[in-house]
Order: structure tokens, then sequence, then C-alpha cells
């Protein structure tokens, strides 16, 4: 239902963020960039925000060809990971993929467990039972998965990096291990003797890989597989591998990892794959989800419609069924199976409404002081904290820290802000800690209940250290102001070259000065919480505006306002028009 509404007599002057801010780039460089590459001063300036300056850089970025991925045996561990590989499947050894529960690492799993099925491998899977198990490669979880079938060769990807005792515990039983993995490992002295590729512990942070997740890593891996194989006119060298490019791209966009380098060249790659997708299960996931195939595909659609539904099973269930859902190609398991994930997402989103109003109160009644965000309770989840802290840190701009209870442990994640390295914050609390690992953006924790108080206070401090102050004021960064005759399809057309947005590659926001609203806004949405108009831009042209959860402060008629806003293509029924979504407004200056 729609409906208007009437502009208000007193419109308050709102922004609910701090600040707009520009940072200026060279100005002098937009025009001669725009002129070498033969784009618009406004995609220049853009490429100059993401400091590409040398058109060289720039032209590779907007490009970004499979065929600029360096040699994947220039990441350290990967011959040795190839040569064990190579072992396994010419000797028919038994190999055992044991993967995470998210999404990074259940497409690892399905990546590296499909390449070695299809080069006739011996290959099984496992994933621990996130409840009873614990996170990673755990000795409970190792015990069950080798009770049911031997392993010669176990392979850990997206875990494993910081399991020295369960690597020695494998390696007791004559099983050889390899890590590939992307998580930080707190101390550089404890190393795996498993042979392990992962560039944090192993390699430095400036090569165009080094900020690959562990599907990306995987994808290395395999890659230098069959460049072996090839090399020594092996028939298995001839396996298209860029056909699992869709799995490449699910696991880099939904595990938030810099979208710059090698992981924006896979991901740009694969999301052209999971357009039209040729997986069975990935055509039913996308029909529970209301996505239609061949319609193009967003990041967004990763975050918020697919990654949550293969997320849910391993938060309240089994893990490893979103796995068999992306190997199968039985058309009707895979419609069960996702209408599975469906229902445990919704399970998910009712528990996880819970936790996060009860964390709200917590917040607002204790802790908006505090720099970080340390949250606890015995009753809450573990598998849906996470999810909490993620929401917390939009809401209050604040890295946080969300505890829920496992086997008396208080058990659960941390989410960060962009430029803010949770493990470093995390290295001065490491005595408060039981058991911590993770990546920039996102760490698992582990901790005895009684030291929750003492763990806040130092995780506080510690942000506060990092940041040179208490809080992170919440700025809105404007990339280029527009004229509204900008607002068009040539326009979101040069914006195509920059996909995929994400870390490291925003979204640009852009802003508009004093314009006029002549009509009324319309209200829409189950609780009226949303409201849409349209502005001409030109002659016979209009763009229509939308602003999510914002109809409590809509914007007063006849008054010249500012907008920021994102721009991209609304489709629908096969057609596409552009978009804007609003960030926020303001009274003109």
């Amino acid at each position: 239902m729609i409906s208007p509404v009437p502009s208000p007599s007193h419109p308050p002057a709102v922004s609910t963020v701090s600040a707009w801010v520009e940072r200026p780039v060279p100005s002098v460089l937009v025009p001669l960039l725009a002129r070498h590459l033969g784009v618009s001063h406004i995609l220049a300036t853009l490429l100059l925000r993401l400091g590409l300056r040398e058109p060289a850089a720039a032209e590779k970025f907007l490009d970004a060809k499979l065929a600029d991925l360096d040699d994947p045996f220039a990441v350290t561990g990967i011959v040795e990971a190839v040569a064990r590989l190579r072992q396994a499947l010419e000797a028919q050894e038994d190999v055992l993929v044991f993967g995470d529960y998210d999404v990074d690492g259940v497409t690892s799993t399905s990546l590296l467990s499909a390449v070695l099925g299809e080069l006739g491998g011996k290959v099984r899977y496992a994933v621990p039972r996130r409840l009873d198990e614990g996170y990673g490669l755990t000795r409970a979880a190792l015990e069950r998965v080798l009770a049911e079938g031997p392993a010669d060769l176990v392979v850990a990807v997206d875990c494993g990096t910081n399991s020295l005792t369960e690597t020695a515990w494998l390696k007791e039983r004559g099983c050889d291990v390899i890590v590939i993995d992307h998580h930080v490992c707190p101390d550089a002295a404890l190393r795996s003797s498993a042979i392990l590729v992962n560039p944090h512990v192993n390699d430095g942070e400036d090569r165009a890989w080094s900020q690959l997740c562990a599907v990306g890593l995987v994808f290395k891996v395999v890659h230098g597989l069959l460049k072996s194989l090839r090399q020594d006119n092996h028939p298995g060298g001839q396996l298209d591998l860029k056909r699992h490019l869709d799995l490449v791209a699910l696991g880099t966009i939904a595990d938030m990892v810099p979208l710059r380098g090698e992981n924006r060249i896979l991901a740009r790659a694969g999301l052209r794959r999971l357009g039209d997708p040729a997986r069975a299960g990935l055509r039913a996931l996308y029909e529970v989800c209301g996505m239609v195939p061949g319609s193009g595909l967003q990041p967004h659609d990763i975050s918020f419609k697919l990654g949550p539904r293969i997320n849910a099973s391993g938060r309240l269930a089994d893990a490893a069924t979103p796995i068999r859902l992306l190997l199968s190609e039985d058309d009707d398991f895979c419609k069960e199976v996702s209408l599975q994930l469906n229902d445990y997402n919704s399970e998910r989103q009712r528990i996880e409404k819970t936790i996060f109003e009860q964390a709200e109160r917590m917040v607002e009644e204790t802790m908006l002081h505090r720099a970080g965000l340390v949250l606890h309770h015995p009753d809450w989840h573990a598998g849906v904290v996470g999810i909490v802290a993620s929401r917390l840190v939009q809401k209050y701009h604040r890295p946080a820290i969300v505890l829920g209870a496992e086997n008396g442990h208080a058990k659960g994640s941390g989410r960060s802000l962009a430029g803010l390295d949770l493990v470093k914050i995390l290295q001065p609390c490491a005595h408060l800690l039981s058991r911590w690992g993770g990546h920039p953006m996102a760490v698992g924790v582990s901790a005895d209940p009684a030291m929750i108080g003492a763990l806040q206070d130092a995780f506080s401090d510690s942000v506060a250290l990092a940041l040179g102050g208490d809080i992170v004021p919440r700025e809105i960064d404007i990339s280029v102001w527009l004229r509204p005759a900008d607002l068009g399809e040539r326009l979101l057309t040069e914006l195509e070259r920059l996909h995929p947005f994400g870390q490291g590659n925003s979204e640009p926001i852009f802003g508009l000065r004093g314009l006029t609203l002549r009509q009324d806004i319309m209200l829409f949405g189950k609780e009226q919480e949303h409201f849409r108009f349209s502005l001409p831009t030109e002659p016979g042209q209009k763009v229509s505006f939308v602003a999510w959860k914002m109809a409590h402060r809509s914007p007063p008629r006849d008054q010249p306002i500012d907008m920021a806003i994102r721009l991209a293509w609304n489709s629908y029924n096969g057609r596409r028009h552009p978009q804007a979504t609003i960030v926020d407004w303001r009274n003109s200056l």
C-alpha cells in the first residue's frame, strides 16, 4: 500500500550523521585521466579516489581480466600443496576436505571437493557441527569424522592456521595435513607443521593475492594443480576451472574481504557466471530468494539473499547441507534443500531479532560511552551473534564483539569498521581470551565468562588507542557532487566498470545540492517505513528516489535540500531504469 505524506510545517534540520565530507582529489589529474581513458570526469574522479593515478593502473582496474592473475606458484606453500595433492590422486589415497561452516568455508569445501572428484580422487568432505564441536579443526569434529572412515590426507580450508594441537594429533595417526586459510596467526612463532597456504602468515601484505579469502586461495591451489598436470600432459589438466568461478565469487563477496587485486578479478568473473547459474543448487536457491536467473546479480544479492541462507544451516543445524546443495545435479533434491535453507534462515532471523533488541538495550543503558562494545548473555545463540555484531557496528559505528554461551564458555564473534584491524586491536586483550583468531574485519573469540568485565574495559581501551580518541565520528564521504542531469543511463553504464563494489571498493555516494520537491512523497512498505518520489533531471526525463526505513524523517516540500545518494539500476519485469537510493538529506546550506 502506498499513501501520500503531507510535508511537515517545521521540518527537522536532519542528519543522522556527524558530517558530510568530501576528500579532494588533485583536480589537475581529473581531465588528464578522463582523456587518457576516454571516460567522464565523474568516473575519472572516482578512480582517483581509489588511489589509481596512473592510467595503466586505472585501465587494469577497470578491465580486471583473468589473464592478470599471478602465477599460483608465487604463493608460498602451493608448490608443496600441489605435489601432495598429486601424490594423493595418483596413489588413490583417501582425502578428507575439512571446512568451516560459513559461506567462505562452504564454497571452499565445495570447490576443492568438486575438482578433486573430477580428477578421479577419493575425496569426501566434512564440517564441524557448530553447537557440539565448535569452530574449525577441532578434536571433537575430527574424531567423529575419522571414526566414519580413514584419511591419508586432511585438507583444512578456511580454518586450521592456529590448530597446532589438532594438526599434531592428525600426524600421530598417519594423516598428512594441508591448511589453506586466510586467518591471521596471533603468534607468528607458533607455526603449524602442516603444509600451510596462508599469505597472512607466509607472505607480505602487498601482493595482488595477499587479501584472498579461503575460497580464493583454494582456487589458486587448484589452478596450480591443473597447471602442473598440463605440464605433464595429464588429461586432467584440461579441466575447465572457469566454471567454478561462481563459487569463488560467492565466498569472496560473502566474506567481506577487500575487492581489490585478485579478489576483484575473481569476484568480477564469478559474478558473470552467477548471473545465470549453471548449478542446479543455485537455481533452486534463486527461486526461494525470489531472484530471476539471467537478470543480473550484484554483491548485495549475495550479502542479503544467498549468503544468509547458506550461512543459516551452519548456524542452526548442519553446514554440510549447503555443500550437498552446491554439488548436486538433482533438481528435486536441490528444491527440497533450498526450501529447508529458507526455513532455517527464517528461524535465524527470528532469533537474531530477539538478541539484537536485547543487545540494543544493553548498549543504550550502559555502553554508549565505550569506543568498542563487548556484550555477553548466556542465553544468546552462539551461531547468530556474529550477525548481531554486524548490526551493532552499523548502528553504533564502532567495533563490536557479541558472545553467547557454549560448553561453559562465552563464545561468539566480533566485527569491525573499515580501517580498524580487529586482530591488532585484540592482541592487547589476548590474556583475557581462551581462544581467538580471524582477520581484520571479523574474528571469532571465546573467553571465561568471569573475564567479560575485564574484556569490556580492555577492548574499549584498545579501540580508543587505535583511534587516537574515544569514538569514531560517523561521516558520509561524498565521492562526487553531481547535477540532476548527470543521473542517467550514461553514468550508470560507466559505474558498471567499477563493479563489484564492496570492501576496498565502496559503492560511491554522490551529492546533490539545492533540490526542491514540488510533490508529496509516498510512503510504502508493510509498516509504511519507506518513502519514494521522483524528480525531473532533464526535459522529458525523471529519476525515481527511494529511502529505506527513513519515513520518520521525510524531507519538506518547496524548500531546498541536499541529498546524499547511491545510484543503481532498478530492474523489474525485464526492464531497468536508474534509481537513486537516499543515504541522507539535509537542509541546503
